[in-house]
């Protein structure tokens, strides 16, 4: 069964049965383009996600045509003289949003179709823990087209996770990359049919929702918080984590099913 979280407005959330929470950008006639209001939405839906216990996995997409072509760039026009006002309010909303996907527990999966462009698309993607591709997906950071500079965080993820020459050619002149580039790059984690996208990343999802919560969590927390430190100044927090981890039930299950060559029952404890 599929229990409704939010079920209507620009981000919608439901949870399954299996611990997998899908969230989705609901501004198909825009391309899910990022406004005021679709960005609270999205800061819901994660915190959403964050108080529910029952939360494995969550797999992020867009409807529509595209996963998300960044700001909505009719509504920034729209402002005028007012834009930097509307502007630090949005960057705020995406801002605080990127983080607290990082932040959630559970695994985040993007699969993206379409364009992934701007600091909401392409920030997203690099906010996400795991992205699955279409081969039709395109990738865009765009910012600097048209007069503005990475947000969401794209300043610090993009460069970790391509390099910094890569990074920069990327944001100073706006290539559209194309899922096979991206991918070799090391932008995105996988590439599929777009006709299997959402089957393959819903099981990637639920793959995740079954593993043992409370390592994945620890896992990503280190991962994310090692952006930026040197390897010696994370050993201690490393060796802390997986001495409080072996004491979890999960982790004496884990062993045993190793031993008894079988498969994990994990519970979160």
């Amino acid at each position: 069964m599929t229990r409704q979280l939010i079920d209507s407005g620009p981000v919608l959330l439901d949870l399954d049965d299996d611990g997998v929470a899908r969230l989705r950008l609901n501004r198909p006639e825009a391309s899910n383009g990022m406004d005021v209001p679709l960005l609270q939405g999205l800061y819901s839906a994660v915190m959403r996600c964050h108080g529910e216990p029952d939360v494995r996995a969550v797999l992020l997409t867009g409807e529509g045509r595209n996963f998300c072509a960044g700001g909505d760039v009719k509504t920034f026009a729209a402002k005028g003289e007012a834009l930097p006002d509307y502007l630090r309010e949005a960057t705020s909303w995406l801002q605080i949003s990127t983080s607290a996907l990082m932040r959630l527990q559970a695994p985040v999966i993007a699969a993206v179709h379409g364009f992934a462009a701007g600091g909401g698309g392409f920030g997203l993607v690099c906010a996400a823990d795991l992205v699955i591709a279409a081969d039709s997906a395109k990738f865009l950071a765009g910012a600097t087209r048209v007069g503005m500079a990475p947000d969401g965080g794209v300043s610090v993820t993009l460069s970790r996770l391509v390099g910094l020459r890569k990074a920069m050619e990327i944001v100073l002149t706006n290539p559209v990359l194309t899922a096979a580039e991206a991918l070799e790059i090391g932008l995105i984690s996988r590439v599929v049919a777009a006709d299997t996208l959402i089957d393959e990343s819903l099981a990637l999802a639920r793959e995740l929702a079954g593993g043992a919560p409370k390592a994945l969590a620890a896992a990503k927390r280190l991962i994310w918080d090692g952006l930026g430190a040197n390897v010696e100044a994370r050993l201690p927090e490393e060796a802390r984590t997986v001495a409080e981890l072996s004491g979890t039930r999960d982790a004496r299950e884990g062993l045993a099913a190793v031993i008894e060559r079988r498969s994990p029952r994990f519970t979160g404890r």
